[in-house]
C-alpha cells in the first residue's frame, strides 16, 4: 500500500506528529486488508481429512458424491477458487468461475476454469462465463456435491439477462442506479429481477445436488440475499420491490423498455418470482460466510494496539451519504482532541461498511476519497491526527486508487497550492483533489472485498 508522491508527501508535512499519524493509518489499513485474504478465509474455513471435508461446522463425506463441481464469481473468487482446489482438487471433475478481468494471470487453477470479466459494468465475457456457470450447476444432480464461490463484485461479473432482455439493457440500468445514491441492497433487488441466475434462481438450478456457497461478504450486515445479488439464497425482494426503487430514484422513465416490461409482467403475476424463503430448493443449500467487513476491522485494531494506541471499534455497520459520514468522523476526532471520547489518546477508531455518493457534479471520485475529503475540512488545522479510507478490494469508484488519506494540514497545503476543497467536493471532484495534493492511497487489486475501512488516529 502506498500514497502516491508519499515520499515529498511526508517531507511536505508541517508537523512530524502528522507524519506519525499518517504512517500508522496506512500501516493499520495493510493489517486489515492481510486478515481478510481470500485464500486464508477459504483454508480457515474448509479442512480435509481423507474423504471428510470440514466446511465451518458442517461435515460432509467426499465418498458419498458421484461428482464435485465448482462454480461462482466475484473479485476475490481467483484466489479463493485456487486455495479450494488446493484442498478438494482431486475431486472435482468441473468448474467456472467469473472473476475481475486482468487477474486471472495471479492464480493458478487446473480443474476450474476461471473466466475474466467486466466490473462494475457487466460484459459480454461475463455473460459467456454466466452461461457456463448455468449450465454446469444444471448439469448436477442428485448424489452431486456444488461449491459456489462468491465474493464482492459477483453481481457484475456474473450477468445473466432475463429473456426478453438484452445485455446493454442491463448496462445502462446498472449504470444509472451506480449514479444514483441507492444503497446495495436497493440495487441489487431491481438487477435480482431482471436476471436468470440472481435471487436464488442459481440454487434452482443446482437442485436437487447438495450446494454449498462460501461467501466473503462485501454487504453491511452480510444478508446472504444480497452478496452479489444473492445467487444461492432465498430472495426477499419482489418485482414490485424493483419497481418501487426505480421510481423512487427518478428511473423509472428512462429505464429500458424490456425491463420495464419484464418487471410489470411480474408484477401482475405473469412472470414466476425468484425463490422465496422455505422453497424446497434450498433444503439441500449451504450458505457459509468465510469473512467480512467486522474480521478487517478487528485486525485493524489489534494493529492499532499493537502499535501504543487505545483502539475502539466505532462500528462495521456503517452508511450513508460519504461526505456525511466523512463529516461525522471529523466530529469524533475533534471530540477525542477535547475530552478523550469515545477513547482516550492516543486513540485508534476504526469504522467499516459502505457508503454511498449522489453524484451532481462532473467530477471523478469514489465514495472513499469523497469521505476523506469531507472529513479533511472538519480536521483542517489539527495537528498529529489522519484519516484514510479505502475500498478493500483497491477500487474506489471508477478510479485507479483505493481511497484516500487526510491530515490536519490537508485543506490548508490544498489552499497554498491555490485548490479550493469545498469546491471539489461540491463538483465530486476527490479524486482530482487528492491528485494534486499526491494522498491517492493505491494498492492495485487486492484479489479481497469486503467494503470499506475507515481508520482515524489522534496522536
Amino acid at each position: 500500500m502506498r500514497i502516491i508522491n508519499e515520499e515529498g508527501l511526508l517531507e511536505n508535512a508541517a508537523f512530524a506528529d502528522d507524519r506519525r499519524a499518517r504512517e500508522a493509518a496506512l500501516k493499520i489499513l495493510t493489517a486489515a486488508l492481510s486478515s481478510v485474504d481470500p485464500r486464508a478465509a477459504i483454508r480457515n474455513v474448509v479442512r480435509r481429512t481423507d474423504d471428510v471435508l470440514a466446511i465451518g461446522d458442517l461435515s460432509f463425506d467426499l465418498g458419498q458424491f458421484r461428482r464435485v463441481f465448482v462454480i461462482g464469481g466475484g473479485k476475490a473468487c481467483g484466489a479463493m477458487a485456487e486455495a479450494l482446489e488446493e484442498i478438494v482438487g482431486d475431486r472435482i471433475v468441473g468448474g467456472i468461475v467469473n472473476i475481475l478481468r486482468g487477474t486471472g494471470p495471479r492464480f493458478g487453477t487446473r480443474r476450474i476454469a476461471l473466466n475474466e470479466a467486466g466490473h462494475p459494468i457487466p460484459d459480454e465475457d461475463g455473460v459467456r462465463g454466466a452461461e457456463g456457470i448455468i449450465r454446469l450447476a444444471s448439469e448436477a444432480a442428485e448424489g452431486d456435491l456444488v461449491i459456489c464461490l462468491i465474493s464482492g463484485g459477483g453481481s457484475a461479473l456474473m450477468p445473466l439477462p432475463a429473456a426478453g432482455i438484452a445485455l446493454r439493457d442491463v448496462r445502462r440500468l446498472t449504470a444509472a442506479l451506480l449514479r444514483s445514491g441507492a444503497t446495495i441492497n436497493e440495487v441489487n433487488a431491481v438487477r435480482k429481477h431482471v436476471s436468470r441466475l440472481k435471487g436464488g434462481q442459481l440454487a434452482r438450478a443446482a437442485y436437487p445436488a447438495t450446494l454449498i456457497s462460501l461467501i466473503l461478504s462485501d454487504v453491511v450486515g452480510d444478508p446472504l440475499d444480497v452478496i452479489a445479488s444473492g445467487p444461492t439464497a432465498p430472495d426477499t425482494t419482489t418485482f414490485d420491490d424493483a419497481i418501487r426503487v426505480l421510481k423512487a430514484y427518478g428511473l423509472w422513465r428512462d429505464a429500458p423498455e424490456p425491463v420495464r416490461e419484464r418487471l410489470e409482467s411480474g408484477s401482475r403475476g405473469e412472470i414466476p418470482e425468484t425463490p422465496k424463503p422455505g422453497d424446497a430448493i434450498f433444503d439441500r443449500t449451504h450458505n457459509i460466510v468465510v469473512g467480512n467487513n467486522r474480521l478487517a476491522s478487528l485486525a485493524a485494531c489489534r494493529e492499532a494496539r499493537r502499535r501504543g494506541f487505545n483502539a475502539l471499534l466505532l462500528s462495521s455497520l456503517i452508511e450513508g451519504e460519504a461526505r456525511h459520514i466523512g463529516t461525522a468522523y471529523s466530529g469524533i476526532v475533534r471530540e477525542i482532541l477535547t475530552s478523550g471520547n469515545p477513547v482516550r489518546r492516543p486513540a485508534v477508531v476504526v469504522a467499516g461498511g459502505e457508503t454511498t455518493v449522489t453524484v451532481k457534479g462532473r467530477g471523478k471520485g469514489g465514495r472513499n476519497q469523497e469521505l476523506v475529503l469531507s472529513a479533511s475540512l472538519g480536521i483542517e488545522g489539527l495537528r498529529g491526527v489522519a484519516i484514510a479510507s479505502i475500498g478493500t478490494d483497491g477500487v474506489d469508484g471508477p478510479t485507479d486508487a483505493a481511497g484516500a488519506i487526510a491530515d490536519g494540514q490537508t485543506a490548508v497545503r490544498a489552499r497554498k497550492r491555490g485548490l479550493d476543497a469545498r469546491s471539489f467536493l461540491a463538483d465530486n471532484d476527490s479524486y482530482g483533489f487528492f491528485t494534486r495534493l499526491g494522498d491517492l492511497i493505491l494498492t492495485g487489486p487486492t484479489g479481497t472485498n469486503v467494503n470499506d475501512i475507515t481508520v482515524m488516529v489522534v496522536g
